[in-house]
């Protein structure tokens, strides 16, 4: 694996970082709040129109057509410069891989200039009540009518559902199915008629969740991605992206080590504290090393089953111990220091959203090491 970056690449970088030097906004609040959301936006909108906001993307669509070799140094020097959360995450990062892998060239061409200049703000349909980790167990369905689909059903824990304008989730469209058979991937606005959103705060005051009810809402045809019956191996797809590489790059923990450096600074430090900082650095450059090898794999026709799962645990795993160092190392102070704390609460849902990680070891252990299943 060779890492030297090429002329073109070092010069892409140099642009990213002149850019986002003089243009990212520091301060913003929580983009899952109201007021923070709408902040967000205007940073998202921004970004497209220096078309930085989806750099992978072809330029058809808002992007800048760079290779995923660039897209890696970008967000590399995106975290470098202390970049907000991506408010349009959901859509840019997990709906649009599944919709470049399964979508028609009608629904791209609709869809992707509209997600990448953040007109259409899409929310993710998996969990519901008593359906959580165990995906395949949903019930929400889908019955077919005249020229589409009628849905009924509820989602829960939709992160940012208050504040999106469309939805992506899996709903059963053959009743006489079980598990993961008979599903199908929708694709649906939540200003149709039927659709009732239902926001509710969380412990910290964040009010972007939502619970998203749907009472007879008719979608057409063209809402469905990837053919009737077949959402599995499509939400399969969306989640490979949310558990690896696209959700979660390295320069997003190799900015947190050095936030990290600087929060300690000259101040003297026992030899635990010490030691669990120099793992911390090692952790994040280790992550960094196994994604540039993993993508080298997958470019030269080596991606093995299984590795998004691997990806996952070690960044939701990282991401808590990052977070525990800071609070240890601000002691007393950590909770006035909102950004560290708040971090923290975050990173104690890495384990459990995407699939838990108790569901993620089984899946290294069966796909990665060819374990037997028990």
């Amino acid at each position: 694996m060779d890492l030297t970056e090429t002329d073109a690449e070092l010069a892409f970088r140099a642009d990213a970082r002149t850019w986002l030097t003089a243009n990212v906004p520091h301060g913003l609040p929580s983009g899952d709040t109201r007021t923070g959301f709408a902040e967000h936006l205007q940073w998202e909108k921004q970004l497209h129109a220096a078309r930085w906001a989806v750099v992978s993307w072809p330029e058809e669509y808002g992007g800048r057509g760079a290779s995923v070799w660039e897209w890696l140094a970008f967000e590399e020097e995106y975290y470098r410069a202390g970049g907000p959360q991506r408010v349009t995450q959901n859509g840019i990062f997990l709906l649009a891989p599944t919709l470049f892998a399964f979508g028609s060239k009608e629904q791209q061409d609709s869809l992707l200039p509209r997600m990448s200049a953040a007109e259409d703000l899409w929310c993710q349909g998996w969990s519901e009540p008593g359906s959580g980790s165990d995906l395949a167990s949903l019930t929400s369905r889908a019955d077919q009518a005249d020229g589409g689909w009628v849905l009924n059903g509820q989602k829960t824990w939709t992160t940012r559902g208050s504040f999106c304008t469309h939805l992506f989730g899996l709903f059963r469209s053959d009743p006489a199915s079980e598990r993961h058979h008979g599903l199908t991937y929708f694709l649906v606005p939540l200003d149709a008629p039927g659709v009732t959103v239902r926001g509710f705060a969380r412990l910290d005051g964040d009010e972007g969740f939502a619970e998203v009810f749907l009472d007879n809402v008719f979608v057409p045809d063209s809402a469905v991605l990837g053919g009737v019956g077949k959402g599995w191996s499509v939400a399969m797809a969306t989640t490979g992206s949310e558990r690896g590489l696209t959700l979660r790059s390295p320069g997003r923990y190799t900015a947190t080590v050095a936030r990290l450096l600087d929060l300690v600074g000259d101040e003297t430090l026992d030899n635990g504290v010490r030691d669990r900082l120099a793992q911390a650095w090692m952790d994040s450059e280790a992550y960094r090393l196994f994604t540039l090898r993993q993508v080298s794999d997958e470019q030269a026709g080596r991606g093995r089953p299984g590795e998004s799962s691997l990806n996952k645990l070690f960044w939701s795993e990282l991401d808590i111990r990052l977070h525990e160092l800071a609070l240890d190392v601000l002691g007393s102070e950590a909770e006035l220091e909102g950004p560290w704390s708040k971090g923290f609460q975050f990173s104690l849902s890495g384990p459990i959203y995407a699939g838990t990680n108790e569901v993620q070891r089984n899946i290294v252990s069966e796909r990665l090491l060819g374990l037997p299943r028990r």
